[in-house]
């Protein structure tokens, strides 16, 4: 069991709730009894409020158990089919539902390094998978990718496409 120093995990630092997710975390495996209690820890430490609550995908993770032991208490774990598969949700005392992207396990280390930035970085109505697509992207960060990002959102919203010419 890794320990909360050793998550792979990003959140916006002032978690101003701007964008479709509050950060990223790239977990190991979708094992999700052997992951979650990790980050239920890291969660707890860098907030400084305790997990309440974990929502997931049911198609995307395995081995769901129904609570996940943590100190002092037992941290619920909901599985639902109509949360964005890229999606974990937790509850902590005292704050909005903070929602991270999942990095799936899989992917590279340089594709999940540009996606823990981005999710830090989005604004607006951009998709999560919009974020693991441009981190993706053979590009550097700062690059193409990011600038598609930004304009994804608005493109799947009838507005501006990124082929039209910017004034």
């Amino acid at each position: 069991m890794t320990g909360p120093e050793q998550v792979r995990l990003s959140l916006d630092p002032d978690l101003q709730r701007r964008g479709a997710v509050d950060g990223a975390w790239w977990p190991a495996s979708y094992d999700a009894g052997a992951e979650l209690p990790a980050l239920i820890a890291a969660i707890d430490q860098h907030l400084e409020r305790r997990v309440l609550r974990v929502g997931l995908h049911i198609d995307t993770w395995d081995n769901i158990p129904r609570r996940i032991a943590a100190p002092g208490r037992q941290v619920k774990v909901g599985w639902f089919r109509t949360i964005d598969a890229h999606v974990v949700t937790l509850i902590t005392s005292g704050m909005e539902p903070l929602n991270l992207l999942v990095i799936p396990p899989e992917t590279t280390p340089a594709a999940a390094g540009k996606a823990l930035t981005m999710a830090t970085r989005c604004r607006g109505r951009t998709r999560p998978g919009d974020i693991l697509a441009a981190a993706d992207h053979n590009s550097p960060a700062d690059g193409p990718a990011e600038q598609e990002l930004s304009l994804a959102g608005w493109d799947n919203e009838g507005g501006r496409t990124r082929y039209d010419t910017v004034p």
